[in-house]
């Protein structure tokens, strides 16, 4: 029997491609496994797709649920945006398909798993430190770095062989879509002065909406409902995807450092995503004591950058996420975000846990702070600085004049 190979199959170009060239090139047994996590995808269409590509078994997993719950839901905690502005769409979906990529490679006595991953991208390192983290015995293949295709070239290699694809030479854009939002590249998109055409939009079209508010409910930094109502988390993220898109908002446009050491232009829609990060963040700020929040904050970053480079099976991540759990125990509430065209703000936020003592903080005469406390407080806050400038003579290598 032919050595068997499990390839994470995503029913487009390079990956339909993969399922003949892995056949027929290397005489492999291919196994597809398709990993719904919110992309909308037709997934019996797309199984039929890797069958008549030369797939001797096809299987698709609904890993929505599994995706929110397990990835989604420690980003919204992490605040996790790399670079500042991405809210990691691709990066967190990739270790939930390599979760199920080596789970099916036991299951069906794979000796390999393979991805369609190019050379230049973020993918092909996530997808193989995560297999490496999971399963180090297992062979990992990467068909589109050996075969060197163009992407003509890689429609011409399906005409001639009759790969059942969906993509042309005259496609825009390449798209990666899942529950937490959308990934667009390749076509104008790679020039980073050009302003981004408005049909590459689909989740932020803005409509004829009205002003409103409304309101997230979160439980132990958990979103766990929208204007009183209790969802599940990724029925939350989906209905605030339509909510927040609506208005127009949830676009990034950014210039990103991959893994690789290339600098891209990105483009994202993530509207839900980004709202969640900015309701959680505010929530953050009423809930966490200032210590905590301020070294909290420093370890986002690295978070952050350990999901984008692939490392979300790796001890320091598995230490920080151990953290970020345990900040998270008050920070339960509400936000509500104020939205109109082109706009998400928060305008007020709420919580049984705050640490907001109006007595303290007025100015009016409900005032509680005690005043005389706060002169010994400077002075001696103050104290080394004092001492030390008087041996140095004040600021600087010569003082002030």
């Amino acid at each position: 029997m032919a050595k068997r190979v499990v390839l994470a199959y995503s029913g487009g170009l390079d990956t339909s491609v993969a399922v003949h060239w892995l056949g027929s090139e290397l005489g492999l047994e291919v196994v597809a496994v398709a990993v719904d996590v919110g992309q909308g995808d037709d997934f019996e269409a797309l199984r039929e797709r890797a069958l008549g590509a030369g797939a001797v078994e096809a299987v698709v997993i609904d890993a929505r649920a599994e995706m929110a719950r397990d990835f989604v839901a420690p980003a919204i905690a992490a605040n996790a945006l790399y670079e500042g502005k991405y809210p990691l769409v691709s990066a967190l979906s990739r270790p939930v398909i390599v979760r199920h990529l080596v789970a099916e490679a036991r299951r069906h006595g794979a000796e390999a798993v393979a991805h369609g991953c190019t050379a230049k991208g973020n993918d092909q390192v996530r997808f193989e430190l995560g297999t490496r983290a999971l399963a180090p015995d297992l062979e990992i293949l990467a068909p589109a770095r050996s075969w060197g295709f163009t992407r003509a070239e890689a429609i011409d290699y399906a005409d001639r062989n009759g790969i059942p694809v969906e993509a042309t030479k005259e496609k825009l854009y390449s798209i990666d879509e899942n529950l937490w939002g959308r990934a667009i590249e390749c076509g104008v998109l790679e020039d980073p002065w050009a302003p981004a055409p408005e049909d590459a939009f689909s989740l932020t079209k803005p409509g004829d909406t009205e002003p409103r508010e409304v309101v997230l409910s979160f439980e132990g930094g958990v979103p766990v409902g929208i204007d009183g109502r209790s969802l599940a988390l990724e029925d939350l993220v989906r209905e605030l995807n339509g909510l927040v898109g609506s208005y127009g908002w949830g676009r990034v446009d950014m210039v990103e450092n991959r893994r690789v050491g290339i600098k891209s232009r990105e483009t994202y829609e993530c509207p839900a995503a980004l709202a969640l990060v900015l309701a959680h963040r505010d929530l953050e700020d009423l809930t966490l004591e200032r210590d905590l929040a301020h070294y909290k904050a420093v370890l986002e970053i690295r978070w952050a950058e350990l999901v984008y480079d692939g490392m979300w099976f790796s001890p320091l991540k598995e230490a920080i996420d151990a953290f970020i759990l345990a900040s998270q125990r008050h920070v339960t509430g509400d936000v509500r975000l104020s939205l109109s065209r082109g706009s998400c703000t928060v305008a007020g936020r709420r919580s049984p846990a705050g640490l907001y003592d109006h007595g303290l903080a007025t100015y009016g005469s409900e005032d509680s702070f005690e005043h005389a406390d706060a002169a010994g407080f400077v002075k001696l806050l103050g104290l080394g600085i004092e001492t030390w400038a008087s041996r140095q003579g004040g600021i600087g290598a010569g003082g002030i004049a």
